[in-house]
Order: C-alpha cells, then sequence, then structure tokens
C-alpha cells in the first residue's frame, strides 16, 4: 500500500467472545479485522461447534475460516469454579463482551449483560440472540434457515413452484452485521461519555428489517410479492435473458432514460419505448413475458459477450452469471489486489480483504487459532495475584 502505515482503529481494545456458529463469530471477526483483541473462549473437546461443520478447507471447516480470523482461541470449563474465576477476569479487563449461546444460557452462567454492567460501568456487552429477549419464541432455538423462514424469506425466495433457501446464511450476517455496528457505536458513545452499554441484537429482527420492501409490497400495494426465481419481482427488464449462443446475460432498467436506451440503442425498436404495454415500469411488470420475448427475439442474433458490449455502450447494466470459481478469478479483484493470504493451523490460506478500505490502513486478515491454541497463553497473562498460572495446553 502507498503512503504511510497507519495504526488499526480498534487496536488496544479487547474483546472476550462467549461465542458459537456463525452470526457472533461473524460480528468479532470484523472487530478483529478492524486491530481488536478478541478472546475467543470456547468448551472443552470439539470447541465451537461451527469446527464440525464440514472438513473442506484442508481439513478445517469453511465456516469456522470465513469467521475467526485474528482470534485467540482459550479453552475453558465454565461448570468449573477455576475456569469460571478466570472468565471473570477476563471481562474485568475487557471493553467489550459478546455472547450468542442458547436462550438464557448466559444468564444462568452469571454472565448476561444485565449482571456485567451492574459490575463493570465501562463494559459494553452484546447479547445476540435468535428472536430477543421477550415474547413468545424468547426460548425458541434459532438457526439461520429457521429464522429464514419464520421472517417470511424463504417464501419469495426460488422458482414459481419451489421455494428455495438462499445460497449464503443471511439471517447470521444481518445478525452478526448488526451486532458489529452496535458495538462500534457503544464504543463512540464511551468515548464520550465514560460508561459501557448493553447492545441486543436478534436475528429475527435483523432479519425482519431487510423484509421491509415485501412488507410494503404487501401492506399498501395489495397483493404479496411472489417468487420470480432470478428476475426481480418488482422492476422490468431486470433478469436474465437468452443469447444465440445460449448464454444468459441479465440486465436491469432502473429508469425511463435507460428504458428508452434500451430501445434504441440495442433492440433497435424506439416504437417500444412509447408501446403502452411497456409505458413505465409498472406496466412493464404485468406485460414482462410479452417484454421477454421481445427481448430475447432480438438478442438470439447476439452471442453473451457482443451483448454484453453492446450494452455497456448504451449504458444500460449487465452481469454474466459466473460460478463460484469464476468468481474467485473474477477480473476485478484480481485487478484491485483484493486476495491476501493469512496463516491457520492447516498452512496459508487466501481469502479477500474486508469491503471498507481506508487510506492508509489494511485489515489485520490474523490468523484463524487451532482449539485451545492460546489457553496456555491466557491463564499466565491473567491469573490471579500470586498465582502463575496453569502452563498445561489443553
Amino acid at each position: 500500500m502507498g503512503g504511510v502505515e497507519l495504526e488499526l482503529p480498534l487496536r488496544g481494545v479487547t474483546v472476550v467472545a462467549l461465542e458459537q456458529a456463525v452470526a457472533a463469530p461473524f460480528a468479532t471477526r470484523q472487530l478483529a479485522d478492524l486491530g481488536a483483541r478478541i478472546i475467543k473462549v470456547e468448551r472443552p473437546g470439539r470447541g465451537d461447534f461451527a469446527r464440525g461443520y464440514d472438513r473442506r478447507v484442508k481439513g478445517l471447516s469453511t465456516y469456522f475460516v470465513w469467521t475467526n480470523r485474528g482470534k485467540e482461541s482459550v479453552v475453558l470449563d465454565l461448570k468449573d469454579g477455576t475456569d469460571r474465576a478466570l472468565v471473570d477476569r477476563l471481562v474485568e479487563q475487557a471493553d467489550v463482551f459478546i455472547q450468542n449461546l442458547g436462550p438464557g444460557a448466559a444468564e444462568r452462567l452469571g454472565l448476561g449483560g444485565t449482571a456485567l454492567r451492574a459490575r463493570h460501568r465501562r463494559l459494553i456487552t452484546c447479547d445476540l440472540s435468535g428472536y430477543g429477549p421477550e415474547g413468545p419464541y424468547r426460548d425458541k432455538k434459532a438457526y439461520d434457515l429457521l429464522v429464514q423462514c419464520e421472517a417470511g424469506l424463504v417464501s419469495i425466495t426460488g422458482s414459481t413452484y419451489f421455494p428455495a433457501r438462499p445460497g449464503i446464511s443471511i439471517a447470521d450476517i444481518a445478525g452478526g452485521m448488526y451486532a458489529f455496528t452496535g458495538i462500534l457505536t457503544a464504543l463512540y458513545e464511551r468515548e464520550r461519555t465514560g460508561n459501557g452499554s448493553a447492545v441486543s441484537v436478534s436475528l429475527f429482527d435483523a432479519l425482519a428489517e431487510w423484509m421491509a420492501h415485501p412488507y410494503y409490497t404487501q401492506a399498501y400495494g395489495g397483493t404479496p410479492l411472489t417468487r420470480s426465481g432470478a428476475r426481480h419481482p418488482s422492476i422490468s427488464p431486470y433478469g436474465h435473458y437468452r443469447c444465440g449462443d445460449g448464454a444468459h446475460v441479465f440486465l436491469s432498467v432502473q429508469n425511463e432514460r435507460e428504458w428508452a436506451a434500451l430501445c434504441e440503442r440495442v433492440l433497435r425498436q424506439p416504437e417500444l419505448a412509447h408501446d403502452p404495454r411497456f409505458a413505465d415500469n409498472p406496466q412493464r411488470h404485468v406485460h414482462d413475458d410479452e417484454l421477454t420475448a421481445v427481448i430475447e427475439k432480438c438478442f438470439a442474433s447476439h452471442t453473451a459477450d457482443g451483448l454484453s458490449a453492446l450494452l455497456d455502450g448504451a449504458g444500460i447494466a449487465n452481469a454474466r452469471l459466473r460460478t463460484v470459481a469464476e468468481f474467485a478469478d473474477h477480473p476485478q479483484l484480481a485487478a484491485r489486489d483484493r486476495w491476501r493470504d493469512f496463516d491457520s493451523p492447516v498452512g496459508r490460506l487466501r481469502g479477500l480483504l474486508p469491503p471498507v478500505e481506508v487510506a492508509g490502513r489494511e485489515a489485520a486478515m490474523g490468523a484463524v487459532p487451532a482449539l485451545g491454541e492460546h489457553t496456555a497463553a491466557i491463564r499466565a497473562e491473567f491469573a490471579c495475584p500470586g498465582h502463575h498460572g496453569d502452563s498445561a495446553a489443553e
């Protein structure tokens, strides 16, 4: 990177994470990338159960590698008095405590946000749950796909005939990102007031926020959204169109200026811009099947590559449908030098830099920890006065 390398903004911030699965680990990984110290408390035996989701990254779990860069792993038995006391010492010196254990588990351990904030005025606590601390779903177990179902997302995802799960853990990601921004907000507030905050995020509330457009469509439009496959549910033309070489090009028309340009410069039928069936977006959407037939008749004389160039020249947004392998070799990522190597228990791995760029700084991209890799060091560092710690690794 050019220029002077600046210190990462969260250097000196310590986060104790009693976390598992995806949502909370995803939130704390963002903090680690910004320079925070993340002490990840894992259970004896298998640790965070996300470690066992699969073994596709040279024997490591894809989910764990993705969400746990740059952390210290300490194995502690919270039912053991000595280990439980060590957790208290960790929290005493922490800036942030985050947990996403099962419903009520943190409270039973004396590690709920209310109890901790009563003892530590400057501590920021973040409780990440499935459905929130109140209501009839408070104690209901919540995993990503199940929350998607309860929030109505799966009902509008997929083809006309079959609902589908989005290809990523979108409820976990939503909850994790709101936890991340909530913690950043609390750190900023503490700089002004000197007091910590109790942050609470539920996966259901996070995804409910993202369901606003479908809600408004149903509540005020009179009809619910229907599943539309890879086409947009309310904008036309917006989706995939077959070309002469059998490939598909995706395009999107967002306004009347772009619609006129598509008609004149790509379809070579300027009169379509004034056809009553296609007079505005609501009408185009009603007559989407007819419009698709018109577009694909024109596109039949073009290859996908040639059509993409033609659309670019006309100022029409477009894309090719890439596989994950093709995404990994995307020329835009290569041109912008977005890939970095980072350490792990199985050697160097490759991953993408986080999306927010700050001039003069680059994300830490720390190592993925082995289970209990830092247990001995943490015991020694946070030992009671006069106690030399336990040097035996767990």
